[in-house]
């Protein structure tokens, strides 16, 4: 079942919402810029699955696979995947993995961490947000810890069920216990921004539009 919540959040840009937590008071609720979007075009926003793992270069290549697979299994529709998998050098998302989370319905994946099957992932269309590229996989060398637990990316605290906005701009986290009023205030906030840029359009002093709307 779709949250009603998604399309008012999908229809904000990251630079209000982010203006509104920071008004709120907020704090490290914007990710690290070394995580990008393989698909700047898209937006991506959604509650956040998590996911943390460590690096066991003594692992047997079947039970990786096998806690890999398992961890594919758990992941919730209408969620975005949020990893932090505590190491760079190696795959977090790749063609088979992105494929089973889409046709779950999984809304995308964000991963402190690599990416591979790039052009396949881009074919398909799940978004996806990582830091770097690597054809390094898991096998044999990384296994999940846990799931659906509080994870650190950056300084931003992402709880299970926390919500996270990204667009081209980058990517920040909404606490969702305060979501509903984050996105009734980023709405009214993009309308006030739409009558200050009519009124400078049609001549207002820059400084004179802030005095009068409050919003630049």
């Amino acid at each position: 079942m779709t949250d009603n919540r998604l399309p008012q959040l999908q229809g904000c840009y990251t630079g209000v919402i982010h203006d509104v937590l920071r008004a709120m008071g907020q704090r490290n609720f914007t990710l690290p810029p070394r995580i990008t979007p393989l698909q700047p075009e898209m937006t991506l926003c959604g509650p956040a699955w998590t996911v943390e793992g460590r690096v066991d270069e003594a692992a047997d290549p079947h039970e990786t696979l096998l806690a890999w697979t398992g961890l594919l299994s758990k992941a919730k529709p209408g969620h975005i995947w949020t990893a932090q998998p505590n190491t760079y050098q190696i795959a977090q998302m790749g063609e088979l993995s992105a494929e089973t989370l889409e046709a779950k319905g999984v809304l995308g994946c964000v991963l402190d961490g690599a990416l591979r099957d790039a052009n396949f992932i881009l074919e398909l269309g799940l978004p996806c947000w990582r830091t770097h590229h690597t054809p390094r996989d898991v096998v044999g060398f990384w296994m999940p810890t846990a799931s659906e637990i509080d994870i650190m990316i950056g300084e931003v605290l992402i709880r299970p069920g926390d919500w996270l906005h990204g667009d081209r701009d980058g990517m920040v986290c909404i606490p969702v216990e305060i979501l509903d009023e984050v996105i009734e205030k980023s709405l009214t906030a993009m309308q006030t921004e739409n009558m200050v840029r009519t009124a400078i359009l049609a001549g207002t002093d820059p400084q004179e539009a802030y005095l009068k709307y409050g919003k630049f």
